[in-house]
């Protein structure tokens, strides 16, 4: 079985890095960058769209 993940970007930072979905919040949430601590819903976060989906689908 294949591991799904999200490819995230901060907009604040731009650090970049992959997670789990069951370990993000729901895409509306309230999200803090783990580099900068920049707060933003968790949508403003992802990649891509499909990056949103498989996160809206997952989480």
């Amino acid at each position: 079985m294949t591991e799904a993940y999200v490819r995230l970007l901060c907009p604040e930072c731009k650090k970049d890095w992959e997670d789990s979905p069951g370990n993000l919040p729901a895409s509306n949430r309230t999200f803090h960058c783990p580099n900068c601590h920049a707060s933003r819903p968790m949508s403003e976060f992802t990649r891509t769209e499909h990056d949103l989906k498989t996160l809206k689908q997952l989480s």
